[in-house]
């Protein structure tokens, strides 16, 4: 069980508010903040090339903690500044021909719809989606139709869609990428540190996260997991630099052997050592129990809301997460952002244009998201939905 006392005893932010912004940027730990604070300190003696040398073993412990959180090995992990960071770089690591596809989804983020329409512009590669079947869940049988017929350069699927909140079958998805020897990108952006990951099990090339959603680190952090198959087949990011690569000659250049070769030189160490702090404390206290923690709170959410007269709950799929996303067709959207606000309530509001595709089938124009985390309570669930009444 979680010492739910503890955890909030550990995160000073959940005292005064009801915090249920955890898909957006989660409150994070004291102790991740203790950790940055003491190196910002010392650094601020030192200087940075003089400090980080001190930390070395907390350096090493965001990718041995990463590692422990994915079920892989620390060699697989790179430190990036963000999840999006982390999936252009894995991105640009794929030789795009005229002509290729990518075989994606209609519920990825729209980050990286926007790269893929990109690639689309610069490279002239074909954009393909996944269909759904009518519980909104992928059709596996017209995914492998589409890997067989169109032999897609990659496909790319986000686990927990942002304005959504259902889970998309990436384990599935990635038995048919090995079947069919297709590379394979997961974006993991909502769901590490909300539920169990374990890359062996999706069988994915990359996967990249962030660290300031349910993994409860600071902004500007993330990181990219690259299998042992995408290294040794000498995948790389389009401009690696003297971190990734060693300079063995005047005219070539030799990548290291890890996922560091997808990292940058400079590095903000404060940032890095707090991420693996935060891991660190997720895989204490264990993501098998936050999973089933979050959970409940999730489902305890979405019976009260179904309580309320005029609200429309907008998540689908057989499997569904902590984000919990609701809209009206009968009360305007500043109705609710009123009375959460005045209550304190923290949450987020998604747009049609965060998530076209999915909210164009829906024909909803915006949604209130929830995202409850293992800091919070039954008793804060009950008040913020009561809080819209």
């Amino acid at each position: 069980m979680i010492n739910i006392k503890k955890v909030r005893q550990d995160t000073p932010g959940c005292q005064d508010q009801i915090f249920l912004n955890s898909a957006g940027a989660s409150l994070v730990p004291s102790v991740v903040t203790d950790v940055m604070k003491a190196y910002l300190d010392r650094e601020a003696q030192l200087g940075g090339y003089q400090t980080a040398p001190f930390y070395q073993e907390e350096i090493n412990a965001f990718y041995e903690q990463t590692a422990v959180l994915l079920n892989c090995k620390p060699e697989n992990i790179a430190f990036t500044y963000n999840a999006t960071d982390a999936y252009s770089k894995a991105l640009s690591s794929i030789y795009f021909m005229p002509g290729d596809y990518i075989l994606t989804t209609d519920d990825d983020y729209i980050s990286n719809h926007i790269a893929f329409l990109s690639l689309q512009k610069e490279h002239g590669i074909e954009i393909l989606r996944i269909n759904n079947l009518p519980n909104a869940d992928l059709d596996l049988q017209d995914a492998e139709e589409k890997i067989v017929r169109f032999r897609p350069k990659l496909v790319a699927v986000t686990h927990i869609p942002t304005n959504s909140g259902k889970i998309q079958a990436v384990e599935d998805i990635g038995n048919l990428c090995e079947k069919h020897e297709v590379w394979y990108l997961v974006d993991a952006c909502q769901s590490v540190g909300q539920i169990v990951v374990d890359v062996r099990k999706i069988k994915c090339d990359f996967l990249s996260a962030t660290g300031r959603k349910f993994l409860r680190g600071p902004r500007g952090t993330g990181f990219l997991y690259v299998s042992d198959k995408a290294l040794k087949s000498g995948l790389e990011p389009l401009m690696i630099d003297m971190r990734g690569a060693v300079w063995s000659d005047e005219n070539a250049y030799t990548p290291v052997e890890t996922a560091k070769r997808f990292e940058q030189w400079e590095i903000s160490y404060a940032c890095l050592i707090g991420l693996g702090e935060a891991v660190r404390y997720a895989n204490h206290i264990g993501m098998d129990q936050i999973a089933s923690y979050n959970h409940n709170l999730s489902i305890l959410l979405k019976q009260q809301l179904k309580n309320i007269s005029g609200i429309t709950i907008t998540e689908n799929g057989s499997k569904s997460s902590s984000i919990v996303t609701f809209t009206s067709h009968v009360k305007p959207l500043e109705y609710f952002t009123t009375k959460l606000d005045r209550a304190k309530i923290r949450y987020s509001i998604g747009y049609r244009h965060f998530a076209l595709i999915d909210f164009n089938k829906k024909n909803v124009d915006w949604v209130i998201r929830f995202s409850p985390h293992y800091f919070n309570t039954e008793k804060e669930i009950s008040e913020a939905v009561q809080s819209l009444i």
